[in-house]
């Protein structure tokens, strides 16, 4: 049935329209998430530039202060050991005072002085400590980003690829079915046309028919009356005439 295959036809191209349609929105999307990937990549590695940067400057920093603070402390303890040297070595203008008294005052001076700078230097040290950890964790967590979004990407890609060629199929699919309904189209067209001659030349033939047919019976007719004549049934009725 030509009218059923049309219909059936009809229904392909309209399920492969949408097909299509579907594919080449499930494309564009991925191909936006790759595009959204790729953005934030770069912008995760420009921002770890950025972070490796302060964090190069913060030990850099933290380094210099504890070389420092270092020299610092050997100048302090080298000037106070001389000072307390020279102050055993002059003599009192007053009665002494109590042993060990001027000792102290100077081990209470420079010691101050001294254990600021030493707490100084461990909490640079510390802040070193934690600069470093930190640098560590944020590279590794970086790393991570890249590997899992280049997986993301590298599977979206291989989506992409495997929906091209389905689409492409399905597109060479639509396009034999238009050519197959063309195809039935014609065909109907054809049998159409052909239904129309026929019923047409099916009419010739019953009009003609009953034109021969009324001449036929009117040939009929004039023979059974010339008939009549020569058998001399109507004679008389004929010489009346």
């Amino acid at each position: 049935n030509k009218e059923r295959e049309k219909q059936d036809l009809i229904a392909k191209i309209e399920d492969l329209e949408m097909t299509i349609q579907a594919l080449t929105q499930a494309i564009d999307a991925l191909k936006a998430e790759i595009a959204e990937m790729q953005v934030q990549l770069k912008r995760a590695g420009e921002d770890r530039e950025k972070e490796n940067k302060e964090f190069q400057m913060t030990v850099s920093d933290q380094r210099e202060t504890q070389t420092l603070l270092k020299k610092a402390l050997d100048f302090l303890a080298d000037f106070y050991s001389k000072k307390a040297a020279l102050l055993q070595k002059q003599e009192p203008a007053g009665p002494p005072p109590p042993a060990g008294f001027e000792t102290y005052k100077n081990n209470a001076q420079s010691g101050g002085v001294m254990q600021l700078i030493e707490q100084i230097i461990t909490d640079a040290k510390a802040m070193e400590a934690e600069a470093i950890r930190s640098e560590e964790d944020a590279q590794k967590a970086y790393e991570d980003f890249v590997k899992e979004s280049n997986a993301s990407v590298e599977a979206k890609s291989k989506d992409i690829i495997n929906k091209s060629e389905e689409k492409a199929k399905k597109e060479g699919d639509l396009i034999e079915a238009k050519e197959a309904k063309e195809g039935v189209l014609l065909e109907l067209e054809q049998l159409s046309n052909f239904n129309a001659e026929l019923h047409k030349s099916c009419d010739f033939v019953v009009k003609n028919f009953e034109l021969r047919q009324t001449a036929r019976d009117e040939e009929v007719e004039a023979l059974r009356q010339a008939k009549a004549i020569l058998s001399g049934a109507k004679f008389e009725e004929f010489l009346q005439a």
